[in-house]
């Protein structure tokens, strides 16, 4: 019964992917910041619907304007998460993402910064663009860990995407994200660990039961002259403080 489940979700969230991807091509072009994020807003809510997943949300973030949204990192689906909370938001994501079948497309089609993590010199370039973006009012998403975690542990917070924050004194806004299922407080079928391959992380996605995602908005930061190894570590502090507390 839940293969065929997971067979049936399949099916809807290919024919939701095509949509998104009609979207992108046929409309955003024609459409306004605010129509375009209204989009995104309910076709990533109706994603995690897919897939059976509930969202939870606490905290308010700030109006749409400039901020560094910063949080932890656990699923690939952790951007339709705070999508269908912060539609807003441009996401940095490690520059193969965009070669991924189908979900590049997508994720390149809503304004996403891409970076190549190991290139010191595309690094640079992609907190000089984070900055450029800052400045003229967008909201842009980092995942500071560079790679997604198991949940309960967050690894170090690099800060060099951070400085885009500082040198244009732009908030930054911490997002707690805690994947849970009934039995586990912190999922096992959502974690894209390891070894564990695109596929078989959306399989164990498909055929989990009672997944459920917690977005919790934690109070903002200031950033003017701050250091941005100790603003790395503070911020992580707090979204660690904040997953004890949950």
């Amino acid at each position: 019964m839940r293969h065929l489940l997971a067979v049936y979700r399949l099916l809807r969230f290919s024919l939701h992917v095509l949509w998104g991807l009609a979207l992108i091509k046929l409309r955003f072009g024609g459409l306004d910041a605010a129509a375009r994020q209204a989009h995104i807003k309910r076709w990533s809510a109706k994603m995690l619907r897919i897939f059976g997943v509930s969202l939870e949300v606490s905290g308010l973030a700030a109006r749409p304007g400039a901020k560094l949204l910063v949080a932890n990192h656990i699923s690939w689906l952790d951007i339709a998460a705070v999508h269908a909370v912060i539609p807003e938001a441009r996401f940095v994501s490690k520059a193969d993402v965009k070669h991924w079948p189908v979900v590049g497309l997508l994720v390149a089609g809503v304004g996403t910064l891409f970076i190549e993590r190991a290139s010191k010199r595309d690094a640079l370039r992609v907190v000089h663009q984070t900055a450029e973006a800052l400045k003229t009012g967008d909201t842009v998403a980092v995942f500071p860990e560079g790679t997604t975690s198991a949940g309960p542990e967050l690894l170090p917070f690099h800060g060099n995407l951070l400085q885009a924050a500082i040198s244009t004194e732009t908030p930054i806004q911490p997002l707690l994200l805690r994947w849970f299922e009934p039995s586990e407080r912190f999922s096992s079928s959502a974690r894209f660990i390891g070894d564990t391959t695109l596929l078989q992380s959306l399989w164990s996605v498909l055929t989990a039961k009672g997944l459920g995602v917690k977005v919790e908005v934690l109070p903002a930061m200031a950033t003017a002259h701050a250091d941005r190894r100790l603003l790395a570590e503070h911020v992580r502090d707090e979204i660690q403080q904040a997953l004890n507390r949950s």
